[in-house]
């Protein structure tokens, strides 16, 4: 489809907050107690969160859920979800409300957009850090526990906490098309390699994509406690997290010294 023809824009009604539950379920396909309601959306939306919806003509086919969060004294907002309806992936969505929700802030004076993602969905690590620009520098086991999603398949639901920096060259850079590969190949830089297919295995046997998990977490959580930050992941079929120290130019340079490392 021409995605010129989606409509983004945010959303106010609770029909658009009932829309959003239904593609929610749709995507996510949790067990009813684990669906965030639609009076989630609403206290997002009337406290200074984010709800923005991906229109095509009244159909809703893709939206972001943001909440509020304070840190230092200075506020940032946490991207609980974003989804796309199945059908319309691939085609430039995904960026159009990233790239909304990054303005919206922006008039808020807003700086920092974080948000957690699955360090073994590659095309999102692909996205969130190459095409977006955003940096992770702190790992998160089991984070939500165990789920009833398919999307999770019975895991541990290990994240990197993804920070998007919104004033940051690097960010700007991509904002403005700029979608060059960012560099790896300097002596500073230290790579976590992936298998080019995780082994999720079959019939509930897990052990192989658990034991991926355990040594991300080991080596992730090593290199972040040495003061770097994953800048950039390598497609294909040798695929790898490109890490940078937090003082590299690479890593937000100067926009970083004010976000020192830490739970939020």
């Amino acid at each position: 489809m021409n995605t010129s023809a989606v409509v983004v824009r945010i959303c106010h009604a609770l029909a658009d907050f009932h829309a959003c539950v239904a593609l929610q379920r749709e995507i996510w396909g949790e067990d009813p107690l684990e669906v965030e309601p639609a009076t989630m959306f609403v206290v997002a939306a009337h406290t200074g969160g984010q709800v923005i919806g991906a229109f095509a003509g009244e159909a809703l086919v893709g939206f972001v859920l943001a909440v509020v969060g304070v840190r230092d004294g200075s506020p940032y907002l946490h991207s609980h979800m974003a989804g796309v309806k199945d059908g319309f992936r691939d085609q430039g969505i995904g960026r159009k409300l990233k790239l909304f929700q990054r303005e919206e802030a922006l008039q808020r004076g807003i700086r920092l957009i974080q948000w957690t993602f699955d360090p073994l969905e590659i095309r999102n690590a692909h996205f969130n850090l190459n095409r977006l620009r955003a940096i992770a520098r702190e790992y998160q086991p089991n984070l939500y526990g165990v789920t009833t999603s398919p999307l999770h398949r019975g895991l541990r639901t290990d994240r990197l906490l993804a920070e998007w920096h919104l004033e940051s060259a690097r960010v700007i850079a991509a904002v403005q098309g700029d979608s060059s590969e960012p560099p790896v190949a300097t002596e500073a830089l230290v790579q976590i390699e992936l298998p080019a297919h995780v082994p999720y295995g079959v019939a509930g046997d897990t052990s192989a994509v658990t034991a991926l998990q355990d040594r991300l977490h080991r080596e992730f959580t090593t290199h972040f406690a040495r003061g770097y930050a994953a800048t950039s992941l390598i497609p294909g079929s040798h695929p790898a997290y490109v890490l940078t120290p937090t003082t590299h130019p690479l890593a937000g340079g100067e926009s970083l010294k004010s976000h020192p490392r830490g739970i939020l």
